[in-house]
Parts: structure tokens; C-alpha cells; sequence
């Protein structure tokens, strides 16, 4: 068998149109992988020097009231990460700014998609198109004729009577084609992992190794069905046809299809009907009862009977800072139970799709793709909630300031000291750990495993009765 792949290999060697379709093809790889990365580390320059510029300027703002710095608020970055640039999954069109502020949680803004010219948002160069829909079609021409071409020429009725099973030589075809892709995915991500060798971590291996095996996976599954068709079919015409055909309906018409239907099974809000909503909540109580002046009396009777007093403005604190903190957490409740509504149907959908994997393992590889290179909508949505965590807990510091800070109920002059401000501590983002949603992905990959095996199941007894002429 390792003959044979031998034997295939220094065919191809000498195919002198391979030779040169393959160093265009690792020129293209390089082109696209320096670019996406220059433009990765370029982003992630941006946001340092932005997080930096705007760091200097709240720690330079002089004695402010606390509320006022609230509304003066601040702004963060959802930073770029080292697989970004390999697969940017959802990354072009989430956006990578947002404000954060006292009373509202804003939306991300921004997006690199929303500031592309209509023209370009095609034309633009990436790895992963490349992995996902170029090399899969150059392994179907390469296998197509794998078997077929042995057959008219006589040389396979030859390797049968020297001793090779008609199973052998599939396989050894089918690996031949197989490791062409397989060397090209490998050199992309080995260059990704060279020029991004001072930041690599035990994560982010891990993370370029599923990426890897995923995309192997998927092109065994592709060179495979190739050779099967190959191998059954007398004209190898209708061969490539056929499997063209298929790579198609894989990687075209079925995502649409799929995308539109799952959108329709589990519809999500309009982004007016959300904010109606939360508009709502947040003005009439989350059912409907308890209106916010209903809300505003019992606090004031439960602050006043705290202290012992019969008036806010005998209170030795600042009931203002205690009433916007008491609003603040309320809305946060507002805030967790749509945001909550939103991540179910996320959660639904994605679900959906991942099923769908049984009848198109191109959607597994999509999933996997930007799940393992931290791209996909579920660490865009743990980015979310750790920005909202870090909102409440900036709001919540500058009003516990303006209650408890030395003011009184209505004294609206008092400021805080510059030094107040520099302590407030900034937006630290932490990555999610591959570790936390790596069961998120497994029936992505147990999918392309399956696929594999039905593959291979496919060329060991669908083969046997081919015939050799």
C-alpha cells in the first residue's frame, strides 16, 4: 500500500501542471496568511493604543460628581486573537467597540464588515476561504480520475494480478490525494504558529490542533467520497460530475437553506421589538406589576426606616446615589432576563445547526472552524457578559461613591477627587478557555468522525465488487 502512495506521489511529482499549481497555491497561502496576520496584529495595535488613550483620559479627569462620570463613562475593545486572522468566523460583522455606561447596556459598534465598501466585502483575501472551499475542490480534480484512469489504461487489472486487493489501492489512492491537502492545511497553520510564536500558549495549540484535525478530517471525508465515485463509476466524467455536484450542494446551497430554516424555527426579536421591550420592563416591572414610582416609595420607606429618619434629606448619606443603584439594578434584571431570552434562541439555533451535520459534514467543519479559533457567536456572546459584568460592577463603585462618599440627599455640587477616579480599575478581558466549551463542540467533530468512518466504510465494502476494466 505504501508503494503505491509512493508511486503516487512521484506521479505527481513529475505532473509538471501540479507542480506549478501547487506553488501558486503555497504562494497564494503565504499572501493570505502575512495579510491576515498583518492586519490581525494591526487591530490588535489599534485597540491597545484606543484601551490605552482612553485609560490616560479617566484617570486625568479632575473632581467630577460620581453620577456625571457615569454618563461621562468609558469604552472597550473586543480584542483580536492569535486564530482570528486563521478564521474570523463572526468577527468581521459583531463589531469590536463598545461604550459602557450608567443606565443602558449599548450595543457593540463598529463592525469591519459596516465600514467595507459593498465591492470588497467579497474580494477579500482569507485563509480560511481558502481552507474551506478551494482546497476541497482542488482535491476533487486531483481524485477523480485517481481510479478511473487506471482502469482504461489496464495498469489496475496489472496491480491486482501482482498481488494488490482492489481495496489496498483505493486506500493508497484516496491517502495520496488526502495528504496533498493535508500538507497545505499543515503549512498554513505551522505559519500561523511561527509568526505568533512569542504569544503562544498551551490554549491556543490546543486550540490551532482541533482546527487542524477538523479540516483533515473533512478533507479525508472529500478525497474519500471522490475516489468511491471514482473507483464505481466507469467514466470518470460522470465522476467528477457527480462529486462536484455534491461539494455544491455541501458548501453552497445547503448552508442557505439551513440558515434561512433555523432562523424560522427559532426567530429572534427584531432589534426594535428588544428595546420595546426593555423599555417595557424597565418602566412597568418585569410582570407587569410595580411600576417604577411604586418601586421608587417602598425604597424610600426602607432607607428612611434603616436610618431612623422621617425624611431623605435627614439621611446621613446620599439617597440619590442609593436610588440610581437600586434603578441600575434593576434594569440589570431587565437586562438578564432578554439578553437571557436572546442566549437560549442563540443556543437553539446553533443546536439546530449542529444536527444538521448529519446530512452536510461542511457545516460541522464551519461550526468547529470558528468555535476552536474563538470566532463564533458563543465566545462573541461569554465577550458580552463579561463586558456587562465589568459595567455593573463600574456603575455600581461610582454610585456607592455618591452614596456613601461624604454628600448628602440633593447635593448634586459634591465631586470626587482625582484620586478616587485612578482607583476605579479598568476592563480586564479574559479569553474563554477552551477547556470551559470544548463539550459545546463535540458533536461537531464526533460528526466528522462519523463521516470519516462512513467513508472509509464506504471504499472498504463498497469497492470490493469494482470493476477492473
Amino acid at each position: 500500500m505504501w508503494q503505491i502512495i509512493k508511486n503516487e506521489w512521484l506521479y505527481l511529482r513529475r505532473t509538471r501542471m501540479l507542480v506549478g499549481l501547487s506553488i501558486g497555491f503555497v504562494m497564494v497561502f503565504l499572501f493570505s496568511i502575512i495579510l491576515g496576520n498583518y492586519q490581525n496584529q494591526k487591530e490588535l495595535k489599534a485597540s491597545e493604543t484606543a484601551k490605552k488613550h482612553l485609560r490616560e483620559q479617566w484617570e486625568s479627569i479632575e473632581a467630577m460628581n460620581p453620577h456625571s462620570a457615569a454618563h461621562y463613562g468609558t469604552y472597550v475593545f473586543k480584542p483580536s486573537n492569535l486564530l482570528s486572522s486563521l478564521d474570523e468566523g463572526v468577527s468581521s460583522v459583531t463589531g469590536n467597540m463598545l461604550r459602557v455606561e450608567g443606565h443602558v447596556q449599548n450595543e457593540m459598534v463598529h463592525s469591519e464588515a459596516s465600514q467595507m465598501q459593498a465591492i470588497s466585502r467579497f474580494g477579500k483575501l482569507k485563509s480560511s476561504l481558502l481552507l474551506k472551499f478551494i482546497v476541497p475542490l482542488l482535491l476533487i480534480f486531483l481524485a477523480f480520475n485517481a481510479v478511473s484512469s487506471e482502469k482504461q489504461s489496464g495498469r489496475l487489472k496489472l496491480l491486482v494480478l501482482q498481488g494488490a486487493s482492489p481495496i489496498r489501492i483505493v486506500l493508497a489512492k484516496t491517502v495520496a490525494v488526502w495528504l496533498y491537502g493535508v500538507l497545505l492545511l499543515a503549512l498554513v497553520v505551522a505559519t500561523y504558529s511561527l509568526l505568533n510564536i512569542q504569544n503562544l500558549s498551551g490554549d491556543t495549540l490546543f486550540r490551532s490542533l482541533m482546527v487542524f484535525v477538523s479540516y483533515a478530517l473533512y478533507y479525508f471525508i472529500i478525497t474519500g467520497l471522490t475516489v468511491f465515485f471514482s473507483a464505481r463509476w466507469q467514466n470518470s466524467t460522470v465522476a467528477l460530475t457527480s462529486m462536484l455536484g455534491i461539494w455544491m450542494f455541501w458548501s453552497v446551497f445547503l448552508p442557505s437553506v439551513l440558515l434561512s430554516s433555523v432562523e424560522k424555527w427559532h426567530p429572534l426579536p427584531s432589534r426594535n421589538e428588544f428595546k420595546a421591550a426593555m423599555r417595557e420592563d424597565r418602566s412597568k416591572g418585569i410582570d407587569g406589576h410595580n411600576p417604577a414610582d411604586e418601586r421608587g416609595k417602598e425604597l424610600e420607606k426602607e432607607v428612611m426606616a434603616e436610618y431612623g429618619v422621617d425624611s431623605l434629606y435627614k439621611l446621613p448619606i446620599n439617597y440619590d446615589g442609593i436610588r440610581m443603584q437600586a434603578d441600575e439594578e434593576y434594569g440589570n434584571q431587565v437586562w438578564d432576563k432578554h439578553f437571557g431570552n436572546m442566549r437560549t434562541v442563540f443556543t437553539q439555533q446553533k443546536q439546530s445547526m449542529q444536527i444538521a451535520g448529519l446530512f452536510n459534514p461542511f457545516i460541522s467543519l464551519q461550526n468547529a472552524s470558528m468555535g476552536f479559533a474563538a470566532t463564533d457567536n458563543m465566545h462573541h456572546q461569554e465577550f458580552l457578559l463579561q463586558v456587562e459584568t465589568y459595567r455593573r460592577e463600574f456603575i455600581k463603585i461610582l454610585n456607592d461613591k455618591h452614596a456613601y462618599g461624604g454628600s448628602k440627599t440633593g447635593d448634586w455640587g459634591w465631586k470626587a477627587n482625582n484620586e478616587f477616579y485612578k482607583s476605579v480599575p479598568d476592563f480586564d478581558y479574559q479569553p474563554t478557555a477552551l477547556g470551559a466549551i470544548f463539550h459545546h463542540y463535540l458533536l461537531d467533530v464526533g460528526l466528522l468522525l462519523l463521516w470519516f468512518i462512513l467513508t472509509l466504510s464506504l471504499l472498504f465494502y463498497g469497492t470490493r465488487k469494482m470493476q477492473l476494466v
